[in-house]
């Protein structure tokens, strides 16, 4: 820590003893930049209007902004159209009512990892249950009223200005966590809230530290006037924003979109069916172990800035429900072969993914139950536990792996994906009629539906590489010495 200070007392860059990350200031306003313009494009470019991609795009030879524009659901009143008050406002209530039902459901308290500071912060968790009550009122509301239900055609009707309403919310949050930042008490301070900057957070540039979060654990503390027990209560920004909006959020869009296929084609499809469970599970498991997050990296080390906040409320619901909504439009049959092969590697990716965190967990928190007893490691001068063998003993990051080959089963029931949209008129009647085909389109929505394969392989072995030297700094030789027994990082025998 010698090579900078908790609180710079000049605006001058100051390398964190690990280096930048992502590219250092130029990579991070580079992502700032980038990551919301591909989100947009994603909503504009593979549409229900014209098609996916929009027909223009395959004609570069003719392409215009304006034939593009007519191609796509561009507002009529241009980039003033991508807000709504109204939207934002409705946007709003969901977050408010997940906030309320983590204050007023019971929840399981579980204490966090030790802070530089020495303290601990303690975490309240029950977003499995507040999903639940969420999810049981969407199943309501369908019942009564089938697909047609209000929520699901208010948010297909409105998901351009949905996704603006998560990308200010994302930023406004972010922007109150840096000012609130340089509140945070320096050494030998008071510090009764233990609250700390992050070590790679306060370099001291305002693009960098912006983008990669300054402090740790941002909280607020509720005034004792709020009624029904919640007063006093404490809400970490950072793990409600990790585990609610966002994750709650992806499903809900993927069940909306399940809507929107039944609306426009009278039936449900089996790919859809399939991708919004495998989904499906992949979140209600993550909020099932919610409390397994205070010894993940983003708690213990990573601020929370923009990374972190656009990741949660705007990348992972709208970019993650890619092929959900291409599903809504073009739905396609996989039959039973292709359903047994995609549950096949679902399964397989599952299994590897949970077993392995599971003997993880275990291990930490007896290593002498009998699932893990017999299981090799090393012991660090830290004191900590190092597996050799087991899952552990096959690749560093073994979850990674499972985590990979799920993201395959998300994107195959897509097939060769690509449509176009045609629209005809009756001359008779005027009712104009839709008809989807893929044409010339086919293969190229490829582009949109397979992404999430690429982004999320380099997204782990970025992860595994930032867990490695996060590793290396903690252990030292101890690492090193890790490292050759446990050679490989993801895939055994590969990578």
């Amino acid at each position: 820590m010698s090579s900078y200070t908790r609180r710079p007392s000049k605006p001058t860059a100051v390398i964190p003893p690990h280096g930048f990350e992502f590219g250092g200031p130029l990579g991070a306003f580079g992502i700032t930049v980038v990551l919301p313009i591909l989100v947009y494009s994603f909503f504009f470019l593979c549409n229900d209007v014209s098609g996916c991609p929009a027909p223009a795009l395959l004609t570069p030879s003719t392409l215009t902004l304006n034939k593009l524009k007519a191609q796509t659901p561009w507002p009529e009143n241009g980039i003033w159209g991508l807000h709504d008050t109204g939207v934002t406002l409705w946007v709003s209530a969901y977050y408010f009512l997940l906030l309320f039902l983590q204050l007023l459901l019971p929840g399981e308290e579980v204490e966090g990892q030790q802070l530089d500071c020495g303290g601990r912060h303690m975490y309240k968790f029950n977003s499995f249950e507040s999903a639940l009550v969420i999810l049981s009122g969407l199943a309501v509301g369908t019942v009564m009223y089938g697909s047609s239900f209000v929520v699901w055609t208010y948010i297909w009707d409105n998901l351009i200005q949905i996704l603006t309403a998560n990308m200010l919310i994302a930023t406004s949050t972010c922007i109150y966590t840096y000012l609130c930042s340089f509140s945070v008490p320096r050494p030998g301070q008071p510090n009764l809230e233990n609250r700390e900057l992050a070590k790679g957070g306060h370099t001291g540039n305002i693009i960098y530290d912006f983008f990669i979060g300054r402090e740790l654990n941002p909280r607020i503390i509720l005034p004792d006037w709020i009624p029904f027990g919640m007063g006093g209560q404490v809400i970490d920004i950072k793990a409600f924003n990790e585990m609610r909006p966002g994750l709650t959020g992806w499903l809900i869009l993927n069940l909306a979109f399940i809507a929107a296929q039944h609306r426009r084609h009278g039936h449900v499809s089996d790919s859809i069916i399939l991708i919004t469970a495998f989904q499906a599970l992949y979140v209600m498991d993550a909020l099932y172990m919610e409390s397994a997050i205070t010894t993940t990296m983003d708690i213990t080390r990573d601020g929370f800035g923009y990374m972190l906040s656009f990741g949660d409320l705007v990348w992972v619901p709208f970019f993650y429900s890619t092929q959900a909504r291409y599903l809504a439009v073009y739905p396609l049959q996989l039959g039973a072969r292709g359903i047994a092969g995609i549950l096949a590697i679902q399964g397989l990716g599952y299994y590897l993914f949970r077993s392995a965190n599971n003997q993880k967990n275990r291990f930490r928190q007896n290593p002498n139950d009998e699932r893990v007893k017999h299981l090799t490691y090393i012991e660090t001068s830290a004191g900590s536990r190092l597996l050799t063998s087991g899952w552990w003993g096959t690749a560093r990051h073994i979850n990674y792996c499972g985590d990979f080959i799920m993201s395959f089963s998300y994107c195959l029931p897509t097939g060769v994906s690509g449509y176009i949209v045609h629209h005809y008129t009756n001359p008779v009647t005027g009712t104009v009629h839709t008809e989807v085909e893929q044409g010339d389109a086919r293969g190229w929505g490829m582009v949109f539906t397979y992404l999430y394969i690429i982004y999320f392989g380099v997204l782990l072995v970025h992860r595994a590489m930032r867990d490695d030297e996060k590793c290396r700094m903690k252990y030292g030789n101890d690492w090193d010495r890790y490292c050759g027994l446990v050679r490989w990082r993801i895939i055994p025998g590969v990578y």
